[in-house]
């Protein structure tokens, strides 16, 4: 069985290398969704594959890191990076170029690393990341499942290479959950939302 959260986000970038010179050359915007589906042959013992509740709770920090931000590639001149974080107190800086494929990788893998860290309270059972699915459009997105994730071919990504803004990462419910992540520190979910 596959159960579906969903999620938003306002978010800011420009895709370098791309075929549409406006989206090259422009800073412009989304109303990002995002999509993260959980499979399960299991139910726990409320009948559910996983609590939404809990999702809601440490995977909407991880998702709204990006609202209000500028999405920056760590590839883009120095020049623009830099000003771009002077102008701005809420930005992310990632690996790879935020486009919709990839803002579906870099979710998916930070949604994965927090499954697998989280202390699983009330019988959940071979609860897995799915996909997660990226509308940077009302008419256009991205899933990406964990072979995309993954894959080298597609453009590495560390999770410790991504960077958050001292403004991002005080917005985080938990101030050290994204670091919690990186350094694969474990955390117990609590039993109530």
């Amino acid at each position: 069985m596959i159960i579906r959260k969903l999620f938003k986000f306002e978010n800011a970038h420009i895709v370098r290398g791309c075929s549409s010179v406006k989206c090259r050359s422009s800073i412009h915007g989304h109303s990002y969704k995002v999509e993260i589906l959980f499979e399960s042959n299991f139910l726990d013992n409320g009948q559910m594959i996983y609590d939404f509740g809990l999702m809601k709770q440490n995977m909407k920090a991880l998702v709204e890191s990006f609202d209000h931000a500028i999405t920056l590639w760590s590839g883009d001149s120095k020049e623009y990076r830099e000003d771009m974080k002077k102008h701005s107190s809420r930005w992310v800086e990632l690996p790879v170029s935020p486009s919709a494929e990839q803002f579906s990788r870099v979710i998916y893998l930070m949604i994965d690393a927090l499954l697998r860290l989280t202390c699983k309270v009330n019988g959940e059972k071979e609860v897995k990341l799915h996909s997660v699915i990226v509308h940077e459009t009302d008419t256009g997105y991205a899933q990406c499942f964990k072979e995309d994730a993954y894959s080298e071919a597609m453009g590495k990504i560390a999770l410790e290479e991504i960077i958050f803004s001292d403004e991002v990462r005080e917005d985080f419910g938990n101030a050290n959950l994204f670091e919690d992540i990186k350094n694969q520190k474990s955390f117990t979910n609590p039993t109530s939302v």
